[in-house]
Order: structure tokens, then sequence, then C-alpha cells
């Protein structure tokens, strides 16, 4: 980590500095005045000495200038071997030679085309875009480009999201813990569990209120949280009441020091319904332990079609309809995501005028992951035995139809203020034309779903986005990548910054238009095959 300037030491955002003995002061003031530069990326205003970077990490002072220390992401439909390389900008106004020259430096990798505007193969995306911080300076990139023929504008930025969160899938059926309890991460509240999907459970991490609403400590920490999760490294929580889980997009969840393997195929009703005709003629009885749902073959519906003999089980729990049960056991981590490790214990006996020695049962979950056989003894008592081929093999087949448990992390932001004003002078306009389907909102070149309603409120699975596409600033807030791309008359009639517009071949070579002469550099990395081409591509709408 490099070393922070001044802004670690604004009030409550750290521990309280112990004043330096006499010696160490008259020391520091013998010392030649070190100029610093001010950074007005976001409302912190750091004060940068030379050598050293801001709060943020993003942005650092060499040789007296303001320069940012990360490359812009571009996207290229296809790329080579070896092409995702760091590549110098030429300053802006520098000479004509000197620009040709890093602008062929910079389109270098091999395999290019030579067709600097041909859109269908670069796009750039906001990852280290910069900021429209203060609110009335237009956005860093606005970039010209065609598509498909039309006269394309894509104006790109990083957001200051303050009003964000991640709204996380877990895909299990263990218990992680009861809805609305509290999530924490190192000690301090960052989110809550909110409800259970069919196979998942669904988590709300970050947002305003643990931003900005706690305590300096919290809001800290949710901002670092909220970092990790997004540019898909592995974060630590823990449930009140709950499980302690370690949670990473794209990977499999790890609860309480155990990695999940597989989401069920259904509930335990529906696992009845979609293998009961397998299981036909060689079971006399099955039951499929669940936390929701538990289904009991002979009962179900899909039993009484296949003509089956009632076997007299008598179960625990609140029965729904026919052959589904309810509250079998409590939430947890065993069997079916109960609280159970001996299935048998929600069996509350048989009917001994309906049950038959030698009765086949079989238990299993809604995985696979757990399964035992039994046969009625001469006292109906069932005795665990072997498990038939037979048998096996359909258990074995509700493994194969589980999918693998995964953490899936959506990107969920309101975009406002700066964001809009970068783009227009009258950001209702923005707004309107986004809702009519006319500018199409990307994070990072990904696909974003704008959600209906007020405003502009994005959301985006950050696997596909580029790494590390997620920084922060210590108001504290979350940094994150957004593009709008238009035609150029729409882009006109909503009031634009046309002034700004800038073509693709000039950003390649010189770069942001506020740059105030730093070098900066650029990326290229490759579209996600699983990734529509932002430009000409029809927005994601509510």
């Amino acid at each position: 980590m490099t070393e922070h300037t001044k802004t670690d030491g604004l009030p409550g955002m750290d521990m309280p500095v112990p004043t330096p003995p006499p010696e160490a002061a008259a020391a520091r003031s013998a010392r030649p005045a070190v100029p610093k530069i001010e950074c007005n990326a976001c409302p912190v205003l750091c004060q940068i000495s030379e050598g050293r970077t801001g709060a943020c990490d993003r942005y650092a002072n060499q040789a007296g200038a303001l320069v940012r220390v990360d490359p812009v992401v571009l996207l290229r439909r296809t790329l080579a071997a070896g092409e995702a390389e760091l590549v110098a900008f030429a300053p802006p106004g520098a000479d004509d030679a000197a620009s040709t020259s890093a602008g062929d430096a910079a389109l270098a990798p091999a395999a290019w085309s030579g067709d600097l505007l041909h859109a269908d193969e670069v796009f750039v995306t906001g990852v280290g875009s910069s900021t429209t911080y203060p609110d009335y300076k237009p956005a860093p990139f606005i970039v010209s480009s065609k598509a498909q023929g039309v006269d394309m504008v894509t104006v790109v930025t990083e957001g200051i999201f303050s009003y964000c969160s991640f709204k996380v899938k877990i895909d299990t059926d263990r218990f992680l813990g009861p809805e609305q309890a509290n999530i924490r991460c190192k000690g301090e509240v960052v989110g809550h569990v909110t409800t259970a999907e069919y196979g998942s459970q669904m988590l709300s991490l970050g947002g305003v209120h643990h931003l900005t609403g706690g305590s300096k400590k919290e809001g800290r920490i949710t901002a670092e949280m909220m970092q990790l999760l997004g540019n898909k490294q592995a974060v630590e929580l823990t449930i009140d009441g709950g499980s302690q889980i370690v949670v990473q997009a794209g990977r499999a969840p790890i609860v309480n020091g155990v990695e999940e393997q597989r989401m069920r195929v259904g509930c335990g009703s529906a696992t009845i319904g979609i293998f009961a005709k397998q299981l036909l003629g060689h079971v006399d009885e099955v039951v499929v332990v669940d936390d929701h749902i538990t289904g009991v073959l002979s009962e179900h519906q899909a039993g009484r079609c296949l003509d089956m003999r009632r076997s007299g089980i008598k179960m625990l729990g609140r029965k729904s309809t026919p052959g589904r049960y309810f509250q079998v056991a409590n939430p947890g981590t065993g069997w079916g995501g109960t609280d159970i490790a001996e299935p048998l214990s929600i069996i509350e006996g048989w009917d001994d005028g309906t049950a038959w020695p030698g009765l086949r049962l079989l238990m299993t979950s809604t995985t696979g992951e757990h399964a035992a056989w039994y046969v009625l003894d001469a006292q109906l008592q069932p005795v665990e035995q072997p498990m038939p081929a037979e048998v096996r093999a359909v258990v074995e087949r509700i493994g194969e139809n589980c999918e693998p448990s995964l953490c899936t992390v959506l990107f969920l932001g309101g975009a406002g203020g700066s964001l809009r004003a970068g783009v227009t002078d009258n950001p209702v306009q923005l707004t309107r034309a986004i809702k009519q389907a006319l500018v199409n909102v990307t994070c990072g070149g990904a696909p974003a779903y704008v959600w209906p309603g007020g405003g502009i409120t994005v959301m985006a699975d950050v696997t596909r986005m580029p790494d590390n596409s997620f920084g922060t600033v210590p108001t504290p807030a979350i940094v994150a990548p957004i593009e709008f791309s238009m035609s150029l008359d729409d882009y006109g009639l909503l009031g634009g910054h046309l002034d700004h517009v800038r073509p693709l071949e000039q950003v390649l070579r010189t770069g942001g238009w506020h740059t105030d002469g730093a070098p900066r550099t650029l990326r290229w990395v490759p579209q996600p095959a699983a990734n529509p081409w932002p430009l000409g591509h029809a927005p994601l709408l509510g």
C-alpha cells in the first residue's frame, strides 16, 4: 500500500495521532517545505506530496504533476495473445510529430486494423477514465465514432457513488441467517439478509446508510468490503444468528468453512415430481428432506398418478397439500438445509395397518449429497441397508441435475448529480432519453439493467466487467465506471456537451480532455464473449 496524504488525518478517519516530542517538531520545522498539489477529483481535495498518492490510491504527484496511476481500459472485439499491455498517451498539446509517434505507439498492438474509427473494434470504458467532479465539469471522455454507418457518441466517466450497494445471490441450501439479520465485516454492520429464493439466499451489502449514516469506521469498512466484492475478490462475512461465509463473485460460497458444491434441483416436492417415474418399481416410499417443502412420494400427486401404494408413513411438520410438508425441522446446515443429521428424526412413525415389513424407503436431500436406504423390519422399524445400484443411479441423477453453487454479485447504483451533468446541461433530458431507449447504459462495457421509475438506477454483473473496475474515495464512496452511448443526433437533442466531443482517434492519441498535460496510459482488454457490443445494442430497460 502506498503512503497516503494528509487526508488520513481528517477528524474521525483514524485513531488520534499522538503529540510528537519537541525535538521532533523542531527537526521537522527545519526541513525545507515540500510543494504539494491539490487533487480535485473528489470532495476530499487531497494535498499530495511529490512521489505520493492521494487517499484513494488513484492519483499521484509525479514530479509536480497530478497523474492518474492506473490506466484507462479500452475494449477490443478481438485481441491477440500478449496484447493486453500498457501504452502511454501523448500529453495534450504536444507537437504533431510527437503526437503521431505516441499515437502510433498507443495503437501498436499487433493485428490492429488501422481503422481508428471502427466502432466495432474499440470501445472506451469508464475504468480509469477519471470523474466529472465538480458537477459542472463535462465527462472526461466524450467520444465520437461510427457504428453500422451511424455517427455515435459515448460519454465515459467514473462515477462517485454514495447511493450504491451490491446484491448478492448465494447458491446454497444451508441456513445462512434469518431474514433482516445484520451482516458484519470485521465486526461492523455492512448489510443484511433478504429473501430466500429458489435454491439461493439473497444478501444486500453496502448502501448509503452504511457508507455515511453510521460511524467513520463503519463507513470505511463498508467501502473496503464493497471495493473487494466489486473487484471479484473474496470477502469474509458473519451473519448475526447465522453462519460465517466467504463470498467471491463467480466462485462457490464457503459456509462455516465448507465450500458449497451444488445448488438444489428443486424443493422436496419438485424433486419428487421430477424423479418419481425413474424411482417407480425400485422403492415403496421416498422422502426428500427440505427446509421449505419436504416431499413424500406415495402421498404426492406424482405417486397417486403412478398408482403407488400408500406406505403409512407419519411425518413431523405441518402438512400443506398431499405429500408436501412444511417445517419438518429447523433451518440449519444439515440435510436439505435443515438442522438434522439423522433423517429418521423427521419420521414420527408408521401406520401399522398400512405399512408392511420389507417396505423399501429412500431418504435423500434435494441435492443428493445426503441419501440413505432403509427397509422396515417385522416391527416396522427402518433398518439402514446398502443402497441398490438402480436407486443409487437415480440419486446420482439428482446430483447431476444440480448446478454448481456460485456467488453472483450485482452492482446496483443510482446515477445522479455529476454523472448526468457531465453528459448534458439539462440532466433530466438524459434520464428521459434512457427511458425512451435512445441511450444505452453500460458499466465498464458490460450490459447494465436500468430499473423502471424515476432516476437512473443501474445494475450490472461484476463478473462481466473488467478486472479492478471499482475504487473508493474516503468520503466514503464507491468509484465505478459508467458509459452512455447514443447517436450524435440524439446527443445534440438532449443538450449534450457538443464542444467536448472528440473523435476516437484523437482520444486514443492524447487521452482525456482535462488531464492538464499529465501523461496517461491505456490498457487493451478483450471484450468478454458473453457481452453484447456496447454500441448499437438495445438498452436493457425495466
